[in-house]
């Protein structure tokens, strides 16, 4: 028996695009690494704000999100996103989270919530199943 996800689990929609959001640029990077090594088109940002200026992209996309970071945190971001139509699937990761911090997150909308440090494959499953959320979604995310 193999454990390794179905075929259509390990393709994302075409045109599709991951945003990653994090004030650590080490992780940034190494994210960005992970993800484009899957095939995945990456954005990068070192803050929220920085990326809620940014234009709406139309087509798939999601948005790896850290929890802590100064200015506005990742719950403030999560929080305007989940405000969009549709909504922008959010993936929330932490090195301090904890069962409140999840439940809160999920009751927001969140799509999956990691706590750090989560394994490679665990970071790529959520982010092919937001964008596929996406996608059927309509695959154009509203600027707000």
């Amino acid at each position: 028996m193999s454990l390794s996800p179905p075929s259509s689990d390990r393709q994302a929609p075409p045109g599709s695009i991951v945003y990653v959001i994090d004030d650590d640029v080490s992780v940034r990077r190494a994210l960005g690494r992970l993800l484009r090594a899957e095939g995945f088109q990456v954005q990068m940002y070192a803050s929220g704000a920085e990326f809620l200026t940014t234009s709406a992209y139309a087509g798939p996309a999601c948005v790896v999100l850290d929890v802590r970071m100064p200015g506005l945190s990742g719950f403030e971001v999560l929080e305007r996103l989940a405000a969009r139509r549709p909504p922008l699937p959010v993936i929330l990761i932490t090195g301090h989270g904890d069962v409140p911090m999840a439940t809160r997150a999920l009751n927001i909308g969140c799509a999956s919530f990691l706590a750090k440090p989560f394994e490679d494959e665990e970071l790529l499953h959520a982010v092919r199943r937001a964008l596929r959320q996406c996608d059927d979604a309509g695959g154009v995310v509203g600027s707000g």
